[in-house]
């Protein structure tokens, strides 16, 4: 059992073909992650590294079935990203984005709250589970499969945690970069909870900024 994401996941990515999706959703692709297409208004019915793109989140989960969603959208409009999203039937929505106004991300908290959705970030590097899904920007040469939960508020910290727990001879079950913003979707206590629940995990770090 692994937390939030595996092996199984279907993820799309929302903000397909721009340049932060494009870069990072390859890297996801050659990390060995089941990434089945992507959303960009507009460009519905073309294909994006090899997989296909659609204009809405709801078209996207309908024609694969997609359970999991990253979002790679400016500021302005990833609030509406998360919504649809949450609209759309995704299970776990990941937004890296960061500097989402504050009230755009009350409202779309909100939201998720209400349709029993789980939303980790903005603002974070994402979720991985080594070896099985990588949907974030970490880089996944780091992670190491092993016991080991991390739940953080800093991106690079997470990696430099990962990085000494392998050098320790220990390993990663699932690594989760909650977001640094004010509004979030998942807190501390919440990531932490989810890893107590795990099996696979054994111990957990957390790690907070001031």
């Amino acid at each position: 059992m692994s937390v939030l994401v595996n092996k199984n996941s279907k993820i799309i990515v929302q903000g397909f073909t721009g340049t932060e999706g494009t870069f990072h959703a390859q890297q996801m692709i050659e990390y060995g992650t089941n990434v089945v297409g992507g959303v960009t208004p507009g460009k519905g019915g073309t294909a994006h590294l090899d997989r296909p793109v659609f204009n809405t989140v709801t078209d996207a989960v309908a024609k694969t079935g997609a359970d999991v969603s990253i979002i790679f959208v400016p500021p302005a409009f990833a609030a509406d990203a998360i919504m649809e999203a949450a609209e759309g039937g995704i299970k776990v929505i990941i937004c890296i984005t960061e500097g989402i106004p504050v009230r755009d991300m009350i409202d779309a908290k909100k939201y998720v709250d209400r349709k029993g959705v789980r939303l980790i970030g903005p603002n974070c590097p994402g979720v991985i589970t080594p070896d099985e899904a990588k949907v974030g920007i970490m880089p996944g040469f780091i992670f190491k499969k092993g016991t080991i939960g991390i739940v953080s508020k800093s991106g690079t910290l997470t990696y430099e945690a990962a990085d000494q727990v392998v050098k320790a001879g220990y390993g990663i079950s699932t690594a989760i970069g909650i977001g640094g913003d004010p509004i979030i979707g998942t807190t501390t206590k919440e990531a932490v909870e989810l890893l107590m629940n795990d099996p696979e995990t054994e111990g957990i770090i957390m790690i907070g900024e001031i």
